[in-house]
């Protein structure tokens, strides 16, 4: 029986593999480049649009975050806009999920979230059927999507959609992107992004 701090063979052909380090480190420096782009193209997307937000929310604030522990995958995520205020919350986040997906998110919480599931509800039918899905998360931090996790907004769900958010003190709604769509290989993160937050306008626009 090994011991539990030996490597194992596969381990360690890894750890000595410097080739799998620069690509890591490539591969890290392109997706910064993307999620850059896609804060000029979503800035662009913001500027003179009119939203449902709390009055002291600043469009123009946003971050740039790289981890490598979300359930043990690396992930870089842009949040643009940005704003996280005690309980209130509104933000969309572009997130690069190693080993995963990507996720485009509308994050929203606080004050206006009465307003917020009015027009999800009477606006559903903009809304669905355009591979949008609302969270069922207890929280706003998980990312996992699929039965249990997240629920595709498609034009026959709108009842159960609403009872969903009935007792909800937050919503979340995401559209998830395969790494394997040719958008990501192809490095269109800012068109996709902005197509999603397009898409999620009817939720937060009067």
């Amino acid at each position: 029986m090994s011991h539990p701090l030996t490597f194992t063979e596969e381990e360690a052909t890894l750890l000595i593999d410097a080739q799998f380090f620069r690509k890591k480190a490539a591969i890290t420096a392109k997706i910064r480049a993307m999620l850059e782009a896609t804060h000029g193209a979503l800035q662009n997307e913001l500027a003179g649009l009119s939203l449902i937000v709390p009055p002291d929310f600043d469009p123009n604030l946003h971050q740039l975050v790289k981890g490598e522990h979300l359930e043990d995958f690396p992930y870089q995520y842009l949040d643009c806009p940005k704003y996280f205020s005690g309980a209130n919350k509104f933000t969309f986040r572009t997130l690069v999920w190693w080993g995963h997906h990507v996720t485009c998110a509308l994050l929203l919480e606080g004050s206006e979230i009465g307003r917020y599931k009015r027009q999800l509800l009477g606006r559903f039918h903009q809304l669905a059927g355009r591979d949008l899905e609302l969270s069922l998360a207890p929280s706003l931090w998980e990312w996992k999507r699929g039965e249990g996790y997240t629920l595709p907004l498609t034009h026959d769900r709108k009842a159960q959609i609403a009872a969903v958010v009935a007792e909800r003190s937050f919503l979340k709604v995401v559209r998830c992107v395969s790494l394997r769509d040719p958008r990501v290989r192809e490095g269109r993160l800012a068109q996709m992004a902005c197509e999603t937050f397009q898409s999620m306008r009817p939720l937060v626009t009067p």
